[in-house]
């Protein structure tokens, strides 16, 4: 009896993300390689802004993303985009509570305040205190949630503008001007820290 191959054709990560949001494990297996890079990626950026001696690595920043992520069971996935920037929220939550643990071990001691002029563009390269930034993205986000969002996918997620205006199902021109409006506003927020701080 001759042996029958069949072929399946490969999934893409929205259907995959579909399947997953149906019930399938499966699906996230096959997933995670696809953005397995793209995960690490965006662990980099983050642990860039961090300082020298920072002892989480990229490997268990994501790592601790993807036990978190599973975790999900009531998002519905829209696109790879969405997944995205769901996983550079929890990285983000993920790296706040390790600094708020580290700060609370020191016993209030803190870590310093860098300076923020060149804040308002809000370079990964130039990062300033992740908990201020994450307590004014938190007040901008109470203001303007759609603007607070806007921020956390683009700065921490590293989404494009066109990948924001697909999660957010908004125009590529809304996403800009809220992203001009947002950077104004956290870079005056966090001005106003530092002054406050340095007083």
């Amino acid at each position: 009896m001759p042996q029958i191959f069949v072929t399946t054709t490969p999934k893409t990560p929205t259907e995959l993300l579909s399947a997953w949001s149906a019930g399938d494990k499966a699906a996230l297996e096959q997933l995670m390689p696809m953005v397995y890079q793209e995960l690490r990626r965006m662990a980099g950026r983050y642990l860039a802004a961090e300082r020298a001696d920072h002892t989480l690595q990229a490997t268990a920043l994501v790592n601790e993303a993807y036990l978190r992520l599973i975790d999900q069971k009531r998002v519905r996935w829209q696109n790879k985009a969405h997944f995205l920037a769901i996983a550079a929220q929890m990285m983000r939550r993920i790296l706040v509570d390790y600094a708020r643990a580290r700060r609370y071990a020191k016993r209030g001691a803190g870590a310093p305040l860098v300076s923020l002029d060149e804040a308002a563009t809000l370079s990964v390269e130039r990062a300033p205190d992740l908990i201020a930034v994450d307590d004014a993205l938190t007040r901008l986000s109470e203001l303007d949630p759609r603007k607070g969002h806007i921020v956390e996918l683009r700065f921490f997620g590293g989404l494009s503008v066109e990948e924001t205006a697909e999660v957010l199902q908004i125009s590529s021109n809304t996403v800009l001007r809220d992203w001009r409006t947002a950077k104004a506003w956290l870079h005056r927020e966090l001005c106003a820290r530092t002054a406050d701080q340095s007083v």
